[in-house]
């Protein structure tokens, strides 16, 4: 690894006959953004010159900021190696961006930037090139193209990650050195100890905080293992699965689990959304729980009064309180069969998108509540994302101000750790029409912490609370749906009621409200209603009523 202090610049030798097509302006341009990583246009003209090299396979677009242009590993390899003719009989890469040949020139002119010193570029082309693999390889898996091409894009994805995680160390380093001598400031702004000559901060480096951070576990794990990046890319390769950014983070122990580990993705929803969730929104009686786990989310619906079918794509035995088994399958391959029935679930992430849109199109429920990643709400390149925010947008959102504890995946043995992932329940409503939402979806900001003793909204009421609008005193809240009088409310519990307790020897007012899902003004009115027709007694110095088991029979 050459020495950090090194600033030899290796830049592309462009071919001049491979640019004649090309304009004085494109070439500025293409020379820019190879010489800097990247080209901002500014302006319509300098954009329009942008596209045509797009077109040309020289540039590619930035998703999120589309000012923002990236040199190609074909841009890269003018002049280093003409692309060689493919051996007889043998497919051509599917990918329009770039050539296998193309790749493994970037790759190799990487490398050279590496060995030379200059870990910034070094560092820009390996990222397009690990980019332009991985979108190869799924490329050819898509069309079925041989075992071959696809093992060929791997091993070029895998080089690419090797040299990009070796200038991530090197910038480590770099920056840990520069700190050490007071020449870099991580809180921003330029340190004042040294001449002014010698001071630079982390964006001149090439590195965020973010980056710095798992740079430095990625540095520490080498420094006590120095064949670990190789040993874990080739491991995923030799088991022929994907070489990615996420594996080594993971395998290092950095934030996220791959899709391999997580498997079917189950991660148990925490009792605090839950509670929060059901003292804000009343749903139909019926339920559908179509990812059930292992109850996290059923368990506290049952007790709240609702009644759920349950299903998942694994089997694990989960039964209501009712006895009836789960269901097995895969939800996006399920049938509404009448429709119309209310969802509530923490979908598997992964499939997110497709999960939600597959829920609104095919069972088009009244009422839909889904846990989901905050940012569920932003992105534009995928379909059933734009289908669900934009063609289908829920009628609410409900930001977790406080982050709920960590959802750790089914099974996990290992360290408990803190939540980094902010998180929301997403509802939607169906309008009498039959279309969802009506203008941008309500964002309502919430402590699942004020919601750790809420009694939960009677089931079959519909609407919600906004508890922007939260008083102390129930008679204060502000609701969507019209009030019913407290008579009306116990009227319309008072069969449930009886029904269980005729089953309990006694029960305390606080138990009967639990097990019907009833406001506690509610059970208070039940209880005195019993107590006039002698079907429970007075209560004890614990509150307890003793059920009166002649007059139940009688009854």
């Amino acid at each position: 690894m050459a020495h950090h202090g090194q600033r030899a610049r290796i830049l592309p030798q462009v071919d001049e006959g491979a640019l004649m097509a090309l304009s004085l302006d494109q070439h500025t341009i293409l020379s820019a953004a190879i010489t800097g990583g990247f080209f901002r246009s500014e302006n319509e003209p300098s954009a329009n010159k942008c596209r045509k090299l797009n077109a040309k396979g020289l540039l590619r677009r930035d998703q999120k900021d589309g000012a923002i242009w990236y040199p190609t590993p074909a841009a890269y390899a003018l002049g280093i190696a003409q692309p060689p003719e493919s051996p007889p009989g043998e497919e051509a890469l599917p990918v329009a961006s770039a050539g296998m040949s193309e790749l493994v020139a970037a790759v190799e002119h990487a490398r050279a930037l590496f060995d030379a010193g200059d870990i910034k570029l070094a560092r820009k082309i390996s990222s397009v090139a690990y980019d332009e693999a991985k979108a190869a390889a799924n490329s050819a898996e898509r069309v079925k193209a041989s075992r071959a091409l696809v093992d060929k894009a791997r091993r070029m994805q895998a080089e690419a990650l090797k040299i990009e995680s070796a200038c991530d160390i090197a910038m480590a380093d770099a920056v840990d050195e520069a700190q050490a001598k007071g020449q870099i400031s991580l809180r921003g702004g330029r340190p004042e100890t040294v001449q002014s000559s010698d001071r630079f901060t982390l964006e001149d480096v090439g590195i965020d905080k973010r980056r710095l951070h798992d740079a430095r576990n990625l540095r520490n794990k080498v420094l006590s293992e120095p064949d670990y990046v190789d040993r874990i890319v080739e491991a995923r390769l030799a088991q022929g699965l994907e070489p990615t950014r996420a594996s080594l983070r993971h395998a290092v122990g950095t934030r996220t689990a791959t899709k391999d580990d997580r498997g079917d993705d189950l991660y148990e929803t925490p009792i605090e959304a839950m509670r929060t969730l059901l003292a804000l929104e009343s749903f139909a009686l019926n339920i559908v729980e179509p990812s059930v786990g292992r109850g996290a989310i059923l368990r506290p619906l049952e007790a709240a009064g609702y009644e759920v079918a349950i299903s998942d794509i694994i089997d694990r035995g989960i039964v209501t309180q009712h006895g009836e088994c789960q269901g097995v399958g895969n939800f996006m391959r399920s049938v509404a069969e009448g429709g119309g029935w209310d969802i509530v679930t923490n979908p598997p992430y992964g499939p997110a998108n497709a999960y939600a849109a597959h829920a609104l199109r095919e069972h088009r429920p009244r009422k839909m509540a889904l846990l989901l990643n905050l940012n569920f709400i932003c992105g534009f390149e995928n379909p059933d994302r734009r289908f669900v925010m934009d063609e289908c947008p829920p009628s609410r959102v409900y930001v977790f101000t406080r982050r709920l504890p960590m959802m750790h995946r089914d099974g996990w043995d290992g360290p408990k750790a803190s939540s980094q992932m902010n998180t929301a329940w997403l509802v939607w409503e169906r309008n009498d029409d039959g279309t969802y939402g009506s203008g941008p979806p309500h964002l309502i900001r919430v402590d699942w912490n004020d919601y750790v003793d809420a009694d939960p909204l009677s089931p079959g009421l519909g609407g919600y609370v906004d508890p922007i609008r939260f008083a102390d005193a129930e008679e204060d809240f502000t609701r969507t749906t019209p009030r019913k009088t407290l008579d009306e409310r116990a009227s319309e519990a008072r069969e449930m009621a009886e029904q269980w307790a005729r089953g309990q020897d006694g029960f305390t007012r606080r138990d009967l409200r639990r097990e019907i899902g009833v406001r506690d003004s509610v059970a208070e009115a039940l209880i005195i209603e019993m107590m006039d027709r002698g079907l429970i007694g007075l209560p004890d110095n614990d509150g307890v009523h003793m059920v009166l088991a002649a007059k139940c029979e009688a009854a």
